[in-house]
């Protein structure tokens, strides 16, 4: 693709504010999706929930991109992507003020809620944001921009994990112990105060989040369309609908099951060191090494793509990351497994930014609807991780029925329920070798 065709009149290489601009909103993406993982323990003490429950946080931010992406396509060809970005900002709002009633009234389907209203508001962001940073340049250098959002994202992340699990697991410890000795009433005045700790937090992310929605309206981006490597003499591609690119479809679930994956070692290390005997005080910083460890990796896909590798290359081998790093969590146990769920942030990091740039390659007039149902692939992040919590139970039932109920024992029962990462690799391995070109012919 020709840079000429991208371009407003400014020149070919002024891409510089636009870049900048949606590195800002993908830093809000990460600040906002990856609290989750203080989320989940906070959650599940406060509204005492089983493992399972609480990785529904997950599902009410992740589904709302299957509920939304399409419906965030038809908004975005009527009103425009900056309109829309200012829409998503002053939505997410919304979600935030939402946890204000959930707090006093400590319920969690209003929590769920507000988390879902802000998944809503992301949607309208993430459609808007990723085909555009993906067609600002040349496709073959797709990945190197997304990295770069992919490191705002992150940095925001780990930020955001650090801010809120002070701010909502600091204590947490000792008020789960004293949660068992003290009377029902006492009980609930305790679940009550520390519920109340969201509501100045969020209060302050949705006043910040109306002043973004209102300055992005004048935020200088300019128009991008993608065009099609498959064309005829008159320049239109052959394609006539969307079943027509199976490499789309092979991607989409690909970024299914990449989320999923992603969204398992950044919210679910957190449980995991708890579950294995660290305090919460110390857990609290598990998700930062997650996110730390893609902010490196993704530093480097900057450096080497695609000047030194392919985005192709780049997929392949971080497909065989994935698999031998859950391998070595399953086998190993204590401080060294969580250091492994942490380095999947190093096999996970240039996935989103490969996959982006292969599967709307050739893709032409189809680019908007094809990047709303990539956006449909987050919905990975609602249904994996709720089925990995299944899975800790349920092991932590067997142990019990077969009367091992020490500590040691259960810890084991979240770490053998990594396994459900292995497929998850093993399918993007495979459009890392072949799915990508599945339908393309060569330009």
């Amino acid at each position: 693709m020709s840079n000429s065709n991208n371009q407003t009149s400014s020149g070919k290489n002024n891409n510089l504010i636009p870049i900048v601009i949606i590195a800002g909103l993908f830093f809000i993406f990460g600040f906002v999706t990856w609290i989750n993982g203080a989320l989940i323990p906070f959650m599940k003490t406060i509204n005492e929930l089983t493992d399972a429950q609480s990785y529904l946080v997950a599902t009410a931010s992740y589904i709302s991109f299957v509920v939304m992406a399409l419906p965030a396509s038809y908004i975005l060809k009527k009103i425009g992507y900056r309109k829309g970005m200012s829409l998503g900002l002053i939505v997410m709002a919304i979600g935030a003020l939402i946890f204000i009633p959930a707090a006093g009234a400590r319920t969690y389907w209003v929590f769920l809620t507000g988390i879902f209203v802000q998944g809503i508001g992301m949607t309208l962001l993430q459609t808007a944001a990723n085909p555009y940073i993906t067609i600002l340049g040349p496709i073959e250098s797709g990945a190197k921009r997304i990295a770069i959002m992919g490191i705002a994202n992150k940095v925001a992340g780990a930020l955001g994990s650090l801010i809120f699990g002070a701010l909502l697991l600091s204590g947490i410890d000792e008020i789960k112990d004293k949660l068992s000795t003290v009377s029902l009433e006492e009980k609930n005045q305790l679940l009550d105060t520390m519920a109340d700790s969201v509501v100045t937090p969020y209060i302050v992310m949705a006043v910040i989040l109306v002043l973004l929605g209102l300055l992005i309206r004048k935020a200088p981006l300019p128009h991008v369309e993608a065009e099609p490597i498959e064309e005829t003499n008159e320049g239109e591609t052959t394609k006539t609908s969307i079943f027509q690119f199976p490499h789309l479809w092979l991607g989409v679930l690909t970024l299914f099951v990449y989320v999923g994956a992603e969204v398992i070692a950044g919210d679910t290390i957190i449980a995991y060191g708890i579950s294995l005997g660290f305090s919460a005080e110390d857990a609290k910083f598990f998700t930062t090494f997650t996110l730390m460890a893609m902010v490196a990796t993704y530093a480097l896909g900057v450096f080497l793509i695609p000047k030194y590798i392919s985005q192709g290359k780049a997929l392949r081998i971080s497909a065989v990351l994935g698999i031998i790093f859950t391998i070595c969590i399953l086998f190993t146990s204590g401080f060294t497994s969580v250091l492994f769920v942490a380095a999947l942030g190093i096999a996970n990091a240039l996935v989103w930014p490969a996959v982006w740039p292969l599967t709307l390659q050739g893709l032409g007039k189809f680019t908007k609807t094809a990047s709303a149902l990539l956006i449909m692939a987050i919905s990975g992040g609602a249904i994996i991780p709720p089925l990995y919590g299944r899975l800790v139970d349920n092991n932590k039932h067997e142990l019990v029925a077969n009367g091992i109920a020490d500590a040691e024992a259960l810890s084991t029962a979240s770490t053998s329920s990594y396994w459900i990462l292995l497929p998850c690799y093993v399918i993007i391995l495979y459009y890392a070798l072949a799915g990508h070109k599945l339908g393309l012919k060569k330009k």
